[in-house]
């Protein structure tokens, strides 16, 4: 992955840059943001997360970095996710409306384990009515909204892996979800609690890594508003 590959100069303000999105703001808050900041208006960025979410978002900063999106959007990711049984709501995480409830049946770890490897390997998955992703050129949530997606619409994804499950005993389920590009947690953690017997929707998700990049080296998205410029450009990174 080079962004010099035309062997034209690099700006000093060109490179991607690894940032910890803060809860409530969406990506697009953040590319917003990094522009003001870095005084440039060519950012894009690797992957959207919904504003509920935190995590890594990676920018793409100027147009020899930006040529590059595709290839990090491509790039498998890793999540850390907390589902809540029994409750679903219109958006299926913490961020919607409540739509329907449902008992929760007697569980235990070694149940919840096999569930989910059930759902390891190829997966079709439903795309969350209220997405970004776009029919027609019209974006998901804005059809559910005005009340007109008249069928699901899938994808097909792949799960690698689920760890570091921890079942609470009574309506909490936290798990790290390594994946493919395209999928949807929320998705996922509601075809868990259908697998359960009950339903459910997402109340924490955290991305903890894009292919080889991991939050621990991101920068703080709080401080993207508050630190000089010049503070910034020092995080940026250029790869060879």
């Amino acid at each position: 992955m080079s962004i010099n590959s035309s062997n034209q100069p690099i700006s000093r303000t060109c490179g991607f840059l690894l940032v910890d999105k803060p809860k409530g703001f969406t990506s697009s808050d953040m590319v917003a943001i990094a522009r003001y900041a870095l005084h440039t208006k060519c950012i894009g960025h690797s992957g959207t997360l919904d504003p509920m979410a935190t995590g890594l978002l990676i920018l793409l900063v100027e147009r020899q970095a930006t040529r590059l999106q595709n290839q990090f959007l491509k790039l498998p990711k890793m999540y850390r996710a907390t589902l809540k049984l029994g409750a679903e709501t219109d958006t299926w995480d913490a961020d919607g409306s409540l739509v329907n409830q449902m008992p929760i049946p007697p569980l235990t770890q070694e149940k919840i384990h096999q569930a989910t490897q059930q759902l390891i390997g190829k997966v079709q998955q439903q795309i969350p009515p209220f997405s970004a992703k776009k029919i027609n050129g019209r974006k998901m949530y804005d059809l559910a909204r005005e009340k007109q997606l008249n069928e699901p619409w899938f994808n097909e994804i792949e799960i690698f892996s689920w760890t570091d499950i921890h079942w609470n005993g009574q309506d909490q389920i936290e798990f790290t979800l390594h994946c493919s590009c395209g999928t949807y947690v929320r998705s996922l953690g509601l075809m868990l609690a259908r697998s359960l017997g009950t339903t459910g929707h997402l109340t924490a998700l955290r991305r903890l890594s894009i292919g080889p990049f991991s939050v621990e080296n991101a920068l703080d998205g709080n401080k993207l508003k508050t630190l000089p410029r010049e503070e910034i450009v020092k995080f940026l990174q250029i790869p060879f």
